[in-house]
């Protein structure tokens, strides 16, 4: 199993959870209604940090649930937890071997919260630590940049955040995500080409914002982990604060502007970069005024709304960082200095 055929696997990963899972997700949200939870705190890192970035927009967008993430440190170096009455408290990881999350559910345990665990591994001390459990049996990834456990914890989220509102269109919509994912993949050979444009850059922004914001922060850690180059995430708001100014003609700004609330936002940004700066735009959206203006387009399917348009963004960001990667002649399989598992404390 390589990082290109994990890359493609996920519309299958995703449908197979969507069957599987959402009769659990549904028992676990009824027990959650029973309960007097007023936010949720969850604790995670690396990839699955990325998702809770997606959970905050997306449960407080949809539940009205306000989302804490966690500073694990507190739990374990600093032995000073916070109060955590109330609180759904959740973990999320692909391995489920963390210390320093799962110390996270057990503190949530023993204040007497609910506790929850998303993660591939039903069997891993996280999920052992949690009262309930979403599996999102993504199989074995072997290649060490995680793709597809990152697409189902965000499928598990949006699950739910589905079975907490109860909304059977919702459900409908979430049915059709496979098949956006699978449209949007057929672009990677397009994409193989492009990425040849980039191959002697070493530095790069990368915007988003609103559910986006997630996708911004997953396609730059995909580059730093894959490309080794310097790749930093943004909100478009803050970065109009005051990182603009380190772009000049010529810089390469990846963006992510799908339609939505914030999507009059994102397109004042991004012509503003080309018009004002001339930077160089590399653009996933499902909008042409947006894809117009960049130098490389990445079109994602029309009809993906805005709330589960990560889900589907992330896929030609996947492709480009695995393509720009094999153009800059570095291994795609098993990048310098990081393990597949990683166990902070």
């Amino acid at each position: 199993m390589s990082l290109i055929s994990e890359i493609k696997e996920q519309p299958s990963r995703i449908k197979y959870l969507l069957s599987s899972q959402r009769r659990n997700v549904e028992r676990i949200a009824a027990e959650f209604r029973k309960r007097d939870i007023q936010y949720v705190f969850l604790a995670a890192r690396g990839t699955s940090d990325n998702a809770g970035r997606y959970a905050n927009y997306l449960l407080g967008a949809q539940n009205g649930l306000p989302l804490a993430l966690a500073t694990p440190s507190l739990f374990t170096y600093y032995k000073r937890p916070p109060v955590l009455k109330n609180a759904l408290v959740v973990g999320i990881s692909q391995s489920g071997k963390s210390p320093d999350i799962v110390s996270v559910l057990e503190e949530g345990r023993r204040q007497g919260c609910a506790t929850l665990a998303i993660t591939n591994e039903s069997k891993s001390p996280l999920a052992q630590s949690a009262d309930y459990v979403i599996d999102i049996q993504a199989g074995a990834e072997k290649a060490v940049a995680a793709t597809k456990t990152y697409t189902t914890e965000l499928m598990a989220v949006a699950m739910l955040s589905c079975a907490l509102t109860g909304n059977e269109k919702q459900w409908d919509e979430l049915s059709k995500a496979p098949g956006w994912m699978r449209a949007t993949l057929k672009q990677s050979d397009f994409i193989s080409q492009a990425a040849q444009r980039y191959r002697y850059i070493d530095q790069t922004v990368v915007l988003g914002r609103g559910f986006n914001y997630a996708t911004a922060f997953e396609w730059a850690l995909k580059l730093k982990e894959l490309t080794y180059i310097i790749a930093e995430p943004y909100s478009s708001a803050d970065f109009a604060h005051g990182p603009i100014a380190m772009v000049e003609s010529g810089y390469p700004v990846f963006a992510v502007a799908a339609k939505g609330r914030v999507f009059d936002s994102m397109l004042q940004m991004i012509k503003r970069l080309r018009k004002d700066i001339s930077a160089e735009l590399v653009v996933i959206s499902n909008d042409k005024r947006a894809l117009t203006e960049a130098q490389v387009p990445l079109a994602i399917p029309a009809d993906v709304p805005e709330w589960l348009s990560p889900l589907v963004s992330i896929l030609p960001a996947q492709l480009f960082a695995y393509h720009l990667t094999r153009a800059k002649g570095y291994n795609t399989e098993q990048p310098r200095s990081i393990r597949k598992v990683t166990e902070t404390r």
